[in-house]
C-alpha cells in the first residue's frame, strides 16, 4: 500500500491512505542502517504485518525537505508575522524566505492582526514585500480579515505555517477550517511574545483539499551553511538589477556602480531588505572566514 505520512511520534509514523484511512507504522530497520529517517509529508509504501501493524518498506524520493520543521514535499510555506503585538522581525522573516528560496518552494508572506495597526502603516509592510515578487496576503482574526483569501491559497496544497511564537498560526487555520480545532496560546504581557502551543509538526487534512502543517514557533534561524558568496542569490529582487552593475560577480557591497544599490536608492529595492542583506552577508562572511581553516 502507499500513503502519506502525517505524523511522528517516538518511532511511529501515522500513514494516510485512501483506501484505509490512517495506518500507524514503523520503518524497517534497514533506513537506520543507512541513516535514513522518515520525516512527515514522505510518500511511503508499506504493508500490514501479522500483528495488524504496518511496516514502511520504501521511501519515495522527495522534491525537497525542510529542518524546521523537519517535514518533506512541502507545495508551499505561508510565513507569518503580526503587524504587531508582537512587532514584525525583518531579520527573521527575510532569513525564512531565504530558506524557502534555497529548497525552491513557493512563498507566501502574511501580515495577521492588521487592526491593530492603520491602513497606511498596512500598505508600508505589504509594499516593501511586494517588490520582492513574492504574494503579500493580510489577515485578522479578530476582525475576520482575509479569511476567504487564505482559503484560496491552501486549497489543494500541503502548506507549512512558519512564523514566531505569538503572531497567531493556529488562530489563523481555526478561522478557515473548523475542523482544526488547534490550540492557541495567549501573548505575554511584559515581553509581547507567544508562548509555544504547537509542540511537533504534523500533516493535517484542510478541508477544501490538501494538507496544512502548524508549527513550532522559534525566534532565530541558522544560515551559517550558506555561503556568503551565494547570498545575494536568495534575494529574488536583485536579479533584474545586476545586469546594472560594473563588476561581474558584484557582492553589492563595496562595489562601484552596483544595479542593486542603485535600485535601492531609487526605491525599487526594499531599503530594509537590503539593510538585512548587508547584515546577514556580515555575519556569514565573519563566521565562515573564522571557520575556513578549522
Amino acid at each position: 500500500m502507499q500513503g502519506k505520512i502525517i505524523k511522528g511520534i517516538a518511532g511511529f509514523y501515522y500513514v494516510d491512505t485512501k483506501e484505509k484511512g490512517i495506518i500507524e507504522c514503523k520503518a524497517r530497520g534497514v533506513f537506520r542502517k543507512k541513516n535514513i529517517t522518515p520525516l512527515i509529508g514522505d510518500e511511503v509504501e508499506f504493508e500490514i504485518g501479522k500483528n495488524g501493524k504496518g511496516y514502511i518498506n520504501e521511501i519515495f524520493p522527495r522534491k525537497n525537505s525542510l529542518i524546521r520543521p523537519t517535514v518533506a514535499n512541502v507545495d508551499q510555506a505561508i510565513i507569518v508575522f503580526a503587524a504587531k503585538k508582537p512587532d514584525p522581525n525583518f531579520s527573521l522573516l527575510d532569513r525564512f524566505l531565504i530558506l524557502a528560496e534555497e529548497q525552491g518552494i513557493d512563498v507566501v508572506i502574511c501580515f495577521n492582526k492588521v487592526e491593530l495597526i492603520s491602513q497606511d502603516q498596512l500598505k508600508g509592510l505589504v509594499d516593501d514585500y511586494l517588490k520582492t515578487g513574492y504574494k503579500v496576503i493580510y489577515t485578522s482574526v479578530k476582525k475576520q480579515i482575509g479569511e476567504e483569501v487564505l482559503r484560496e491559497v491552501l486549497t489543494d496544497k500541503t502548506t507549512v505555517f512558519a512564523g514566531p511564537s505569538g503572531v497567531g498560526k493556529s488562530s489563523m487555520l481555526n478561522m478557515v477550517s473548523k475542523d482544526l480545532q488547534l490550540k492557541t496560546g495567549e501573548i505575554s504581557e511584559k515581553i509581547e511574545r507567544g508562548k509555544h502551543t504547537t509542540r511537533h509538526a504534523e500533516l493535517m487534512p484542510f478541508e477544501a483539499g490538501g494538507y496544512v502543517v502548524d508549527t513550532p514557533g522559534f525566534s532565530s534561524l541558522n544560515l551559517f551553511h550558506i555561503p556568503y558568496e551565494e547570498l545575494k542569490d536568495y534575494f529574488p529582487e536583485f536579479n533584474e538589477h545586476e545586469p546594472y552593475c560594473k563588476f561581474k560577480g558584484c557582492m553589492h557591497i563595496h562595489e562601484p556602480v552596483c544595479g542593486v544599490k542603485d535600485a535601492v536608492e531609487d526605491k525599487e529595492i526594499s531599503k530594509q531588505r537590503y539593510k538585512d542583506y548587508k547584515l546577514l552577508y556580515d555575519e556569514l562572511k565573519d563566521y565562515q572566514d573564522r571557520n575556513r581553516w578549522r
